[in-house]
């Protein structure tokens, strides 16, 4: 209760504050007792700020803990309202029907729902055969007909909880609920860097996005084609334009034409969404675990005749381009 209480108190919580409440809750949630379950359920039914994991996971509870939140919560949206109806039964169906502003969408699935029930009973009740059996004209392809309708209903509901549990599973490119995503603050000073060219104040500003050490940010700007740091821009969730304006500002073969395209496009085109924000991960992970092993490690006199130069007389970036 005090984490739904601390999130219901932000009035527009940002990407962060959704991430951290999405990954909480569900561990919280099971740990709680019933009460406590049912009072936190009921409070988020009030929200509008509800990450819609966190709404299916709440709609898809017992009913009597999923109840309020199923006849109030503005964050339902109709596919998902319709996905519960099918999968989770007549009681979560009738708690949908007390929503005070439910779509003609959602009606009809309902509505369908319930023939589909209604001739499921039917087609049980001895009395109902035989009546049916009396009145049909046709009486050899009466029995078929009831089944194939209700196996083409089934087919249908299977099909619209697996597109609902795949979208859930793989969300759009602009929710990024849980990834490491550039703020218009940190975009606007990348650009404004690459623009000028400022290799050393733009590796800090990158370095600062990532979260990660400057080590890391000038090996991912050493890579001279470009792959490694249109890989990070993407990973972040940089929009297309300014990333493309990024990397031809500091690789220049990367704004050369090739059948009508520039080069920085075709690299861009190349990178996978998921793959990109996967790498990045795996670099910061990487970042974390040897960037303080490196921090303790002072050159000795010994070392920097050996080695002939210190970090600090590092070959920048642009002399190295």
């Amino acid at each position: 209760m005090a984490t739904v209480t601390s999130f219901e108190e932000l009035d527009h919580p940002g990407k962060s504050e959704l991430r951290q409440f999405a990954e909480l809750f569900a561990p919280l949630f099971e740990a709680s007792s019933e009460e406590a379950r049912r009072q936190a359920v009921a409070a988020l039914s009030r929200s509008q700020n509800v990450p819609s994991a966190v709404a299916f996971f709440i709609a898809c509870q017992p009913i009597a803990i999923a109840a309020p939140f199923l006849s109030a919560s503005p964050c339902l949206d109709d596919e998902t309202l319709i996905a519960i109806a099918r999968t989770q039964g007549v009681e979560h169906a009738r708690a949908i029907v007390r929503r005070d502003n439910i779509s003609p969408a959602v009606v009809d699935a309902l509505v369908g729902l319930r023939h589909s029930r209604a001739s499921t009973k039917s087609i049980g009740d001895p009395a109902t055969k035989l009546q049916s059996q009396t009145d049909a004209p046709a009486p050899e392809t009466a029995p078929a007909a009831a089944p194939a309708d209700e196996r083409l209903a089934r087919e249908e509901a299977l099909r619209s909880t697996i597109k609902h549990l795949a979208r859930q599973q793989s969300p759009s490119l602009d929710d990024r609920l849980g990834l490491r995503t550039i703020s218009p603050v940190q975009e606007a000073l990348l650009v404004r860097f690459a623009r000028a060219r400022e290799a050393d104040a733009f590796a800090t500003t990158l370095a600062d996005t990532l979260s990660a050490s400057r080590w890391l940010a000038e090996r991912i700007m050493l890579d001279i084609s470009g792959h490694q740091l249109g890989t990070t821009l993407k990973g972040i969730g940089m929009p297309e334009r300014e990333a493309l304006f990024v990397l031809e500002r500091l690789y220049n073969h990367l704004s050369e034409e090739i059948g009508g395209t520039t080069r920085s496009t075709i690299l861009w085109e190349q990178l996978d969404d998921n793959e990109c924000g996967r790498r990045v991960e795996a670099w910061r992970r990487a970042d974390r675990y040897t960037y303080a092993d490196r921090e303790t490690l002072k050159p000795t006199a010994e070392t920097k005749s050996a080695q002939g130069t210190t970090p600090a007389e590092r070959v920048s970036f642009r002399r190295a381009r």
